[in-house]
């Protein structure tokens, strides 16, 4: 028997973390651009939904329905950014806000 951790528990512990740090980011950027393409391919392909009521909402200048589908967009991309914050705290203690 040799001493030490074995293989699962190095890479659960050490290289699992810092491995899965991009890939947060990634996907919290992949929120934003999901959201963009909804736009394009709900007015290519008429299908309904947010994309296609704001291009319509824009057309018929319907200044609320275009302000409250904005606001939601806006608090999708900032709860994303907050999620996407809070993983890093959690996957790299470094990156915590302590004393100093």
């Amino acid at each position: 028997m040799r001493p030490g951790a074995g293989w699962r528990a190095v890479v659960a512990r050490h290289a699992l973390p810092n491995a899965s740090i991009p890939n947060v980011t990634t996907i919290g950027f992949m929120v934003g651009g999901l959201l963009a393409s909804a736009v394009v391919v709900e007015s290519v392909f008429s299908w309904p939904g947010l994309g296609q009521l704001i291009v319509t909402s824009v057309a018929a200048r319907d200044v609320s329905v275009v302000q409250c589908v904005l606001l939601l967009v806006a608090t999708t991309m900032v709860i994303s950014n907050m999620t996407v914050d809070i993983l890093y705290s959690v996957l790299d203690p470094r990156i915590r806000g302590g004393d100093e």
